[in-house]
């Protein structure tokens, strides 16, 4: 097995935006600081949850040295730079390398997808490039391709990819996925209503969303997983399932930003094309953290 980038609970962390739409580092560092206080075990920056599709490239980076900095080593940082675009997936991982992040975060090629060999192609090319560990991103949902199994099983012959992060929300893919390939890559759950699941079949932790408004749970969640107490992680998987259903009522992160809100961190609104939730939705959401005692 290769080294471990982290065990337990990373937060897939939003970008809190000022009135006018510009990144708001000064609420970022807060949430950094709360995160690692409460538990946390890595930030990723830059992600999906993080809007990095709605970023330039001077933000990217811009985002990206703001948590090396401010993480300052306390725990692995963790840079989104995938793309369909593979020289410049390339050349943002190589950026985010020389600024100092711990390890990077690569989504499978969206709308122009590729086959599989071109799967192979694509990350070869960027782990190749640089010296820092890759944690390959698996989300067929929003890019609209899966990552097969033998996929995977052939990238981690590759000494920087180190680990994959589940998000099929397929749960016989993933028990195949950790059964062929958990001695070569390590696997981290994308999906916080199957972290009990997918860490009883040897899964090594979370890249959480849920962490944003309890960061302290959700790392016990993992710990008592990795710990082999699954009957205490099991209850904290049920009893915060309705609270994990509401943060994705709609396209993530447009609840969790509006969770945050309204438990007082003001992180603005998501840029567009995402929107303000409706109304119904805000109240179930609401209830939620009231239910939890996270807002009264």
């Amino acid at each position: 097995m290769k080294n471990t980038i982290f065990t337990g609970a990373a937060i897939a962390i939003i970008t809190p935006m000022n009135e006018d739409g510009s990144i708001n580092f000064s609420v970022l560092g807060e949430m950094i600081d709360d995160q690692i206080a409460n538990g946390t075990d890595a930030i990723v920056i830059c992600g999906t949850t993080g809007e990095a599709s709605t970023m330039s490239d001077e933000e990217h980076l811009e985002c990206i040295r703001f948590a090396v900095e401010k993480t300052a080593k306390r725990v692995p940082v963790i840079a989104g730079t995938g793309s369909n675009d593979t020289s410049y997936a390339v050349k943002l991982s190589k950026e985010a390398e020389e600024i100092g992040a711990d390890g990077l975060l690569l989504v499978t090629p969206y709308y122009n997808k590729t086959t599989q060999k071109g799967l192979i192609a694509h990350f070869t090319a960027i782990a190749d490039a640089v010296n820092i560990p890759i944690v390959l991103y698996n989300i067929p949902g929003r890019t609209g391709m899966n990552m097969e199994v033998s996929t995977i099983k052939k990238l981690a012959e590759h000494k920087n990819i180190v680990a994959v992060k589940e998000a099929s929300g397929n749960i016989s893919y993933a028990a195949k996925l950790i059964a062929e390939c958990g001695d070569m890559i390590d696997v981290y759950s994308g999906n916080d209503d199957m972290i009990v699941p997918l860490m009883s079949l040897g899964a090594k932790g979370v890249i959480s969303v849920l962490s944003h408004v309890i960061p302290k749970e959700t790392h016990m969640m993992t710990q008592y997983c990795l710990d082999n107490n699954y009957a205490e992680a099991t209850k904290l998987q049920i009893d915060y399932l309705d609270l994990i259903n509401n943060l994705f009522i709609e396209v993530n992160p447009i609840p969790v930003k509006e969770a945050m809100n309204m438990m007082g961190v003001n992180v603005g609104k998501c840029r567009l094309p995402l929107v303000e939730m409706t109304d119904e939705h805000k109240a179930a959401l609401r209830a939620s953290l009231v239910k939890h005692g996270l807002v009264k």
